[in-house]
């Protein structure tokens, strides 16, 4: 069956004066099933009018599931002993159609916000082509819930000097902050409780009010409650990775930015509207960023070795800064201290 794109294409070339033969071979599709589209005039997929064979034997499938303790397989059984020739799948098709046997899915929820009102935060774990070989990655992602403004960035781990990094840049590519942020009682944020009653790690916690926001959690197993940005993770996965590769994280997350701006830009069905048409409304909700934001830096304390040097990560010597200690009540002469706390600090924009 013809979608109803092709079938539109279908007609527009043979107004332009293309051959049946020729429309073929552009559109990957069969010279009957272009004639037929033809024949019919209009762009229109018509709807098929089978009968369902299960349909006269609907009052028995009704009592043979009730007396065979709802198993489709059992019912299916009888039916075909019965003399109904009718395929295991249609069968639990038909049931499908009509309802039979099953509870009617209810709707998960629907939530709506105001303009600034909030921005869902959530991580996922990935598989990055970096450098030629497959490394593991985590996807940090933050959405806005009111115009579904995106930002997403790759990480090779994500403590919370990377939340506090990640973060940082998400604020200053949407040029501001909503009320509160999302979390999904990752222990990065989190110090104890949970939903409600979370109480967010003193570092976190102080990192928030700089920005003036505020970290919420959603109740455990209200997963929904976070639906805005998990549904993001699949759209990267489907959207973003296939096919790319990068040389480090740098590229890798210069690509996401990029692609960012333009999905930001991208019409959405459901919204009738692209995110960047409605940031436009969101914007002036957002809170302000503040007029001095300090880099993110992670602080390290090492043991200054006898030639001066401390340890980093197990892969690179850093020369540290000699200190001396005050010469000891009776010593001879003042001594390099051998066992000096030193500490380094890494900056990560």
């Amino acid at each position: 069956m013809l979608e109803q794109s092709v079938r539109q294409a279908i007609l527009e070339l043979q107004r332009r004066g293309q051959s049946v033969r020729a429309i073929a071979r552009a559109l990957h599709v069969s010279r009957a099933a272009v004639r037929d589209v033809l024949r019919r005039g209009s762009a229109e997929v018509p709807q098929l009018a089978r009968p369902e064979k299960a349909l006269a034997h609907r009052e028995d499938i009704l009592r043979l599931l009730q007396e065979c303790a709802g198993s489709f397989t059992r019912v299916h059984e009888e039916l075909t002993q019965a003399g109904l020739q009718l395929s295991y799948p249609a069968f639990t098709a038909f049931c499908r159609r009509h309802g039979i046997g099953q509870a009617p899915k209810q709707p998960a929820g629907h939530y709506d916000f105001a303009p600034g009102q909030e921005m869902p935060h959530d991580t996922s774990p990935h598989t990055l082509p970096l450098g030629g070989t497959g490394r593991r990655a985590q996807t940090a992602s933050l959405v806005l819930g009111y115009s579904r403004m995106l930002f997403f960035q790759f990480y090779p781990q994500f403590r919370r000097f990377e939340c506090k990094v990640f973060l940082t840049e998400a604020f200053r590519y949407l040029d501001g902050v909503a009320q509160t942020c999302l979390i999904d009682n990752t222990h990065v944020v989190v110090l104890k409780g949970t939903g409600r009653d979370m109480i967010p790690v003193p570092e976190m916690a102080a990192f928030a009010e700089r920005f003036g926001f505020t970290f919420v959690a959603h109740a455990v197993g209200d997963a929904n409650r976070s639906g805005r940005v998990e549904r993001m993770f699949r759209f990267i996965e489907r959207g973003f990775l296939p096919g790319r590769h990068f040389t480090d994280w740098a590229d890798a997350n210069r690509h996401a930015r990029e692609w960012c701006d333009r999905v930001n830009t991208r019409p959405k069905r459901h919204l009738r509207a692209t995110p960047r048409e409605l940031f436009a409304t969101e914007h002036p909700a957002l809170r302000r960023l503040p007029r001095w934001i300090p880099e993110p830096y992670l602080l390290h304390e090492r043991l200054v070795d006898v030639e001066g040097y401390i340890t980093l990560h197990t892969q690179s010597l850093l020369r540290a800064h000699r200190v001396h200690r005050p010469p000891a009540r009776g010593a001879r002469d003042s001594e390099p201290g051998r066992h000096v706390r030193g500490a380094t600090r890494s900056r990560r924009a």
